[in-house]
């Protein structure tokens, strides 16, 4: 199913639909303010098992990120942070970067195994942030690539939805999406290391 939702002022009826499809453990593919992705309620095993076995990886050792809707979210899934490091996530978040922070127990045991870090993302898209409120819990997300050898990321909903109809529950047509990731930031030592320069430009 391919829904369209304008990202200016997301029709709370269109984000209700989607979320009910969470709840039931559907797989939806969504924008961001970098490229699509791919997720389900972090909660619900069965879906979580399932996007794994997709991309041949295991939970456990998977890189899956957490879309939170605001930082109060984001605090529910991390240990205490410094308040250096507080500063820099109020700096840069919503925004096109993935933090790793070190994971508390709210993080559901199958994501952890031996590690003990999760990686979150406030996206500014005001359509994935919506969907997570109204959900209640983050939405694991995944990037969707590209068979194609010169794009490396889908960015048009249309044809997204033909390749994926077979596997995801709902596709959000949020508009053309981007093909550079987000950057990705280590914060769970004193100083953050960038670890993939993606989209967003930090400057410690």
């Amino acid at each position: 199913m391919l829904l369209k939702i304008y990202p200016e002022n997301p029709n709370p009826k269109d984000v209700r639909q989607v979320v009910e499809v969470l709840r039931n453990g559907g797989i939806i593919i969504y924008p961001t303010d970098t490229v699509y992705g791919l997720g389900c309620d972090i909660t619900n095993a069965k879906a979580v098992e399932k996007i794994a076995r997709y991309k041949n990886v295991q939970v456990e050792k998977s890189n899956f990120s957490f879309i939170c809707s605001d930082l109060s979210h984001l605090s529910g899934f991390s240990k205490p942070v410094s308040n250096q490091v507080f500063k820099m996530l109020k700096t840069y978040l919503p925004g096109p970067f993935t933090f790793i922070l070190n994971a508390n127990n709210n993080v559901p045991k199958y994501f952890k195994g031996k590690k003990k870090t999760v990686g979150v993302r406030i996206p500014d898209n005001s359509i994935i942030i919506e969907i997570a409120k109204e959900l209640g819990n983050p939405i694991m997300s995944t990037s969707i690539h590209d068979d194609d050898e010169i794009i490396e990321y889908s960015t048009d909903p249309e044809l997204i939805h033909e390749r994926f109809s077979d596997f995801a529950d709902l596709v959000i047509d949020g508009g053309y999406g981007d093909n550079i990731p987000s950057t990705i930031v280590d914060c769970t030592e004193e100083i953050p290391v960038v670890i993939r320069q993606g989209k967003g430009i930090f400057e410690e």
